[in-house]
């Protein structure tokens, strides 16, 4: 099974798998792409203004028709519509450099209309705040469907360049939530709204933000605090273990795409070893970690590896990894795997040609890799499984 390769060049493609995989219509996809074509042979950096205005464009028009349905008291229709065009808006954010003009403003529509899109269409998701160090964390709230009394849940992290809204859309809260688990995605410090809106910034101690994010979700009517686990995305296959190593109350954990040594990653990249997740890299993680030049990112991110963290997770715990991914190697989710010597249930699942999601957190077919983090969840934290 192979990503869905319409451009020259990884990064773009990668930015049009996501949204495929989030909703988008092939229809719009084709409107927005065909334009750009002859752009994207120019590397993955050069023409990504031309990208954020062709689908801005699409998302532009999708207000448009949302608020003609609104008008006519059609809310069921308009919601869908507001949704694909707060997908349009983040894709076409997400491919800038920090500080390209327009960026934020694009930013700022893809919240509003994520916002009255889920809500016209009564989708089970509401946005909370989490309590930090004299700052909140916003977050994504959806509820176990099916169970009496108190529930178990998930809290669902970021990688490097997503946001709680791509974490929703990838569908995982809603196997979740079938299965009788409910799901918080968060905007970690360096992610998201937290980066954009909040000025929090990435570091490697995650447990230091892990740890009130499990409070916060433990106190919550309808969550049951000894049955919460938690899982991370890309990047968030770094964050996450090390929160469970480093929080013992979480009762199970996953990732989706291993990450065991981000730091090595990086010296890698330096080399042009792999591809980058998002244009304009070096500009983007220096924003992320809040440093100064890439010297100062390096330093910054040295310590982010996991040698060390997997043998003090004392849970169950699974990794997941895409065969062909060409970003994160696969060596890296048996370096997890061979760390998980505590774990009274420790898993590796690599998935292959044979299903599917052989990308990078399987930016080819996301199917496989909810499903299968879902029911690992509702296995080890008490859900269902039919």
């Amino acid at each position: 099974m192979a990503m869905f390769n319409y451009f020259p060049n990884y990064v773009w493609n990668l930015s049009v798998a996501i949204a495929m995989a989030s909703g988008a219509e092939l229809g719009e996809i084709m409107d927005m792409c065909q334009p750009l074509l002859a752009r994207s042979g120019a590397g993955e950096d050069a023409g990504t203004g031309a990208f954020m205005q062709e689908w801005m464009k699409v998302a532009d028009r999708l207000v448009d028709l949302a608020g003609e349905d609104e008008a006519l008291g059609r809310m069921l229709s308009a919601g869908p519509k507001l949704q694909r065009a707060a997908l349009y808006y983040l894709i076409a954010e997400r491919m800038q450099g920090h500080g390209h003009p327009g960026r934020m403003e694009t930013y700022d529509k893809a919240l509003a209309a994520f916002a009255k899109g889920t809500a016209l269409s009564r989708d089970n998701v509401e946005r909370v705040e989490i309590p930090y160090e004299g700052k909140t964390l916003p977050a994504l709230l959806t509820r176990a469907e099916g169970v009496d009394g108190p529930a178990p849940a998930v809290v669902y992290l970021n990688g490097l360049d997503s946001c709680k809204e791509l974490l929703y859309w990838s569908r995982l809260p809603h196997e979740l939530a079938r299965r009788g688990i409910s799901t918080l995605c968060v905007d970690q410090p360096g992610a998201g709204e937290s980066l954009r809106k909040r000025g929090l910034h990435a570091f490697p101690d995650s447990e230091r933000w892990g740890t009130p994010v499990y409070e916060w979700l433990a106190a919550q009517d309808g969550v049951d605090p000894a049955r919460i686990g938690i899982v991370g995305i890309s990047l968030g296959g770094y964050y996450a273990p090390r929160v469970c190593a480093n929080e013992p109350r979480f009762a199970s954990g996953a990732v989706w795409g291993a990450n065991h040594d981000w730091a090595e990653v990086q010296r890698k990249r330096l080399k042009r070893e792999g591809e980058n997740p998002v244009p304009h890299y070096w500009n983007h993680v220096c924003w992320v970690f809040s440093a100064k030049d890439i010297d100062d990112f390096l330093a910054k991110s040295a310590g982010m590896h996991l040698n060390g963290q997997m043998e003090r997770i004392r849970v169950p715990f699974l990794i997941t990894h895409g065969a062909n991914d060409r970003q994160i190697s696969l060596d890296y989710a048996y370096q997890s795997y061979e760390q998980l010597v505590n774990s009274p249930r420790r898993e590796l699942k690599v998935f292959t040609e044979r299903e599917g999601g052989v990308e990078h957190v399987g930016a080819d077919n996301m199917s496989f890799g909810r499903s299968y983090i879902a029911d690992w969840f509702a296995e080890t934290l008490g859900g269902r499984l039919a």
